[in-house]
Order: structure tokens, then C-alpha cells, then sequence
């Protein structure tokens, strides 16, 4: 069955997509498609807050994206001998994060990630709201342009000091029409597709319903999650199946036992 993934591929030199094998591993022929397009702002404001740990309680990530943001910081301001010091001091507080991926990239910079099984911003909230107390000092939450309310909402509600700084802005990709039209003129209509965020479900859909025509029916469409899936359903599409858990493995088992 083929499987259309509306989201950037990750293959490295040795590794194919780790999406791709789950699902080839349970029959499916899958390919990728990046959809967002990502831009890093505010580096110099984002390196300033890195070396000062003692200004914050804590850090929070919520996308793989916003680690990269500081990545991308301590190379370019040739600030990794500082780093290991820093790192340290950080390690002391509670360095919070939302799902494997964003917790495998923290683990990489030497920090020490809590909260890798929370597979939602609403489920790492709770998490927050368990260990901390108004009393701490505000957590800094690096993030993108287009992020959930969720939890800052959350936090603050509950007077959680919390300090955020946009990092990337994230716009369509500009190669994602033509992308799509290709994929859809040399394969087909695929049997289903999968989305990975919201804005996914934006700059998408139409293109696909109209792409689809009268096939639209059949795609089984898959969310990566529950925020997805309310995007896809808010736009009158019956969604098949979601994953219960944001990983390749996961969302392969659902778009299998979804089809069944």
C-alpha cells in the first residue's frame, strides 16, 4: 500500500528514514515530503539566556527544531569549551522535553532530558505542574513561531514563571506544491496519507483534495497525533487513525491496523 508522509525526510548516510523502514517493515511503501520550511531568529538573544542557567529554573523543549536553535548557537559563537561548564549548571535544574526525537537531540548536547515519554505539550504541562512551585525561577522555553498555547497557558494559570523566546520561524516549503503535484502525477492517488502538524493540514490540503478528486474518499489520512487530528477533522476530513505515541513505530502499526 502506498503511504504518502507529509513531512521532512530524515535518512542519514547509514539510515533510511526510520518512518519509511517502520512502514516498509509492515508492507507499505512510503515516501517523504517536506512540508515547512525553517528559519533560525533571535540566535544572539538565544545565546545570551544559554550562559546565564542562573537566571532560570529550567528549560523546556518542545520541538526538535528549538535544539537544533541552540545547536546552532554554541557552534557558531565557537562557545562549545564554555558549553561544558554550562552544561552542568543546567543539568542541576530540570531540562523538560516533549517526545524521543526532541529528547535524543538534548541527550546530544550533553544535557540530561525529563519527560521523553510525554508525547504532547499537555501531557509534559502536567508534568511541569507535578515537580515545580511558583516559587522557582522562571523556565525558558526556546520555541518556534507557530506554537500551541497550550502550555504556557497551562503554567501560567497556575503561576509557573515561565520566560519564552522564539528561535525559528516556520513558513511552507517552497518546493511543496510542485512536490506534491509530482508525487500524485507519477504515482497517484497514494491509499493513504499521514500529517505531522497543523500547519501541514494548512498548507496541504487543498492541494490534495484537489489533486485527489474524486478518490478523496478513499484516502485513509493519518495523524502523528492529537492536535493533528483535530486539524484534519476541523477541516471536515474523517480521520482513520492517529498514533498513540509520536514515533515512526507507532504511527506504522496504526496506519496498518487502521487499514484492517
Amino acid at each position: 500500500m502506498k503511504v504518502l508522509l507529509l513531512k521532512e525526510p530524515r535518512e542519514t548516510d547509514t539510515e533510511a528514514d526510520p518512518y519509511i523502514q517502520e512502514l516498509a517493515s509492515c508492507g507499505h511503501t512510503a515516501a517523504s515530503i517536506p512540508v515547512l520550511s525553517f528559519k533560525f531568529v533571535s540566535l544572539d538573544e538565544l545565546s545570551e539566556r544559554l550562559f546565564q542557567p542562573e537566571r532560570f529554573g529550567g528549560l523546556i523543549f518542545t520541538s526538535p527544531r528549538a535544539v537544533e536553535a541552540v545547536k546552532t548557537c554554541l557552534e557558531s559563537h565557537k562557545h562549545r569549551h564554555k558549553w561544558d561548564a554550562v552544561k552542568d549548571k543546567w543539568n542541576e535544574k530540570s531540562v523538560y522535553v516533549v517526545g524521543k526525537a526532541t529528547a535524543s537531540l538534548v541527550a546530544d548536547l550533553g544535557l540530561k532530558p525529563l519527560g521523553e515519554d510525554t508525547g504532547t505539550a499537555d501531557t509534559l504541562a502536567l508534568l511541569i505542574l507535578q515537580r515545580e512551585n511558583q516559587e522557582i525561577l522562571p523556565l525558558f522555553f526556546p520555541c518556534g513561531s507557530i506554537k500551541r498555547e497550550v502550555l504556557p497557558t497551562a503554567l501560567r494559570k497556575n503561576d509557573i514563571p515561565l520566560e519564552t523566546l522564539t528561535v525559528y520561524q516556520t513558513s511552507e516549503h517552497p518546493d511543496l506544491q510542485k512536490n506534491i503535484t509530482e508525487y500524485f502525477t507519477q504515482q497517484g492517488v497514494p491509499a493513504s496519507i499521514a500529517f505531522f502538524s497543523p500547519s501541514g493540514v494548512t498548507f496541504c490540503l487543498d492541494l490534495v483534495k484537489r489533486l485527489s478528486g474524486s478518490q478523496l474518499e478513499q484516502i485513509k489520512f493519518a495523524s502523528i497525533g492529537p492536535t493533528t487530528a483535530k486539524a484534519l477533522q476541523s477541516h471536515g476530513l474523517t480521520v482513520s487513525c492517529c498514533a498513540e505515541k509520536p514515533t515512526a513505530k507507532h504511527l506504522a502499526s496504526a496506519i496498518t491496523h487502521g487499514h484492517t
